[in-house]
């Protein structure tokens, strides 16, 4: 259930945190994987740490916040490898948390840009070759805050909320030809990004236990499920990891290699 030796993925936001640990996964499985940041030495130090561990990798320059940067990426794979066959929107940012009266406008509008233009960009980019192969898996990075009113993340709460229509959206457009389109919503993670929440002091996430939080390599072991054909009845949805039963349908998959 978890080979996906034939499989081509890229992974955005891959320099550090939950994307290094999803491109570990996916490569651990056989993925040939092309991972993916804004600056390249820090893409390079997550290929070579696959590399170091027999998988496949590539290093390339992503900003999820300009198309042609997301064109270049996925056209990358496509001249690389003949095609692309997983594509995980990761790359999010939580900047700025703030009160909205006392948010930086500027820093809200990049949070729309990074959280929400960069997973339309991602979709808009995979699109035209996995419909050409009349495959493909699309996982887009969700969160609980998109069902739910955090003071202090207006603009996050906002973006998450937005990601899981556009998954909605690009499901029932594309699911009949072949592309599974998946939000994958992991709960708290122990990341750089959960030490900037609990830093805050602001609602009560901040205020979690770091025990209670789940690690990187668990929502990339959610990933690499997504990416298997035993999810393909969660296309559109927005699957979380927080429920007895995702957890169990991520544990059944990994026991079953």
């Amino acid at each position: 259930m978890r080979n996906l030796s034939d499989q081509v993925a890229l992974v955005t936001g891959a320099s550090r945190g939950i994307g290094a640990e999803v491109a570990k996964g996916l490569a651990a499985c056989g993925a040939r994987v092309v991972v993916s940041a804004r600056k390249l030495r820090d893409a390079e130090r997550s290929a070579q740490a696959i590399i170091a561990k027999g998988g496949t990798a590539e290093a390339v320059v992503c900003d999820v916040t300009d198309y042609e940067s997301v064109r270049s990426a996925v056209s990358y794979c496509e001249v690389r490898y003949g095609r692309l066959d997983i594509l995980v929107n990761n790359a999010g940012v939580i900047d700025p948390i703030a009160r909205l009266s006392d948010s930086d406008p500027e820093l809200w509008a990049s949070a729309v840009d990074v959280n929400v233009k960069g997973v339309y960009f991602g979709i808009r980019a995979a699109t035209g070759i996995m419909l050409k192969q009349g495959a493909g898996t699309v996982i887009n990075m969700s969160s609980g805050a998109a069902n739910s009113i955090l003071e202090g993340w207006s603009h996050y709460c906002s973006t998450k909320s937005a990601v899981k229509k556009l998954t909605e959206c690009a499901h029932k457009e594309l699911f009949e030809q072949g592309i599974s389109v998946i939000g994958l919503s992991p709960g708290t993670v122990a990341t750089d990004m959960m030490k900037k929440i609990r830093d805050s002091g602001i609602n009560p996430v901040s205020q979690l236990d770091w025990s209670s939080h789940i690690s990187a390599h668990s929502v990339g072991e959610a990933v690499v499920y997504l990416c298997t054909p035993a999810a393909r009845d969660l296309s559109g949805t927005d699957f979380s990891l927080k429920t007895e039963e995702g957890r169990r349908r991520v544990q059944a998959s990994a026991q079953s290699e």
